[in-house]
């Protein structure tokens, strides 16, 4: 079962975030073929222009790159480049915000970091 599209980001930046994440699962591997632009509108019900920028955005983040007349590739070292990619999403969305509202509230480093362990040795629990 697909995730349905329309809510939230743009549907193209939608198709370009869930080739990535298929990337990052293994189900397409470097130097493999990812679904054509026909095949996820189709999948998707959307617009193969639409689909077209989605695969075009991550080409031109050197993610995918094209072979003529056959579609879009994995391109070697793809993965890497998209957790680097969302390391640095998550500094700017998550950690600075993070850190600032920890200082607005008078939390000093070592409350902070302490908080900071402690969620994540309860997302271990779970």
């Amino acid at each position: 079962m697909h995730t349905p599209l329309g809510e939230g980001p743009l549907i193209y930046q939608q198709i370009a975030a869930m080739v990535e994440h298929d990337i990052l699962r293994g189900v397409y591997q470097e130097e493999e073929q990812v679904p054509s632009t026909n095949e996820l509108s189709r999948l998707y019900r959307i617009n193969p222009a639409t689909a077209g920028k989605g695969l075009n955005l991550l080409a031109a983040e050197g993610i995918l790159y094209k072979r003529r007349g056959l579609g879009m590739f994995v391109a070697p070292g793809a993965a890497a480049r998209i957790r680097e990619k969302r390391k640095a999403a998550f500094w700017d969305g998550y950690l600075r915000p993070m850190v600032r509202e920890g200082r607005s509230l008078g939390l000093d480093e070592e409350t902070l970091l302490a908080m900071v362990k402690a969620a994540m040795e309860e997302g271990e629990e779970s």
